[in-house]
């Protein structure tokens, strides 16, 4: 199957955004090119280290995020919960990252926005908007 920047952008990213209340221009075209571009963000595994689906996650990344950040965040938890597969994710979590694409996207934005990057994004739009 062959999926388009546009596809991803318009029928995974920006709904999946959307749902967890968190949808700006700047965020949707921050994880396309996130998923064209991710191992020069510094945030992804590069394409032939062990990364998972389209960001290229890894499983020790994933289980960090869990861990130490939404086992104290139960609502955005929640809402990340409500995105997984309801038997798989229980059998095999990091799957969900290579077959789930919302999932994916959910779990990429929040590495992101733990990372502290996600604050200074808006205005690096705007710095770039304006020259």
């Amino acid at each position: 199957m062959y999926v388009t920047a546009e596809h991803l952008r318009d029928h995974v990213i920006r709904p999946t955004f959307k749902y967890l209340g968190k949808w700006t221009p700047a965020t949707e075209d921050f994880l396309l090119n996130a998923a064209i571009d991710g191992p020069d963000l510094g945030l992804f595994s590069a394409r032939n280290e062990e990364g998972l689906g389209i960001f290229r996650i890894t499983a020790a990344q994933h289980r960090d995020l869990w861990d130490r950040y939404l086992a104290f965040n139960p609502e955005i938890a929640s809402r990340v919960r409500g995105l997984a597969s309801q038997r798989a994710f229980l059998s095999d979590p990091d799957s969900e990252l290579q077959t789930n694409l919302s999932y994916c996207t959910a779990i990429a934005w929040l590495l992101y926005q733990r990372s502290g990057l996600a604050a200074a994004e808006p205005q690096q739009q705007e710095q770039r908007a304006t020259a």
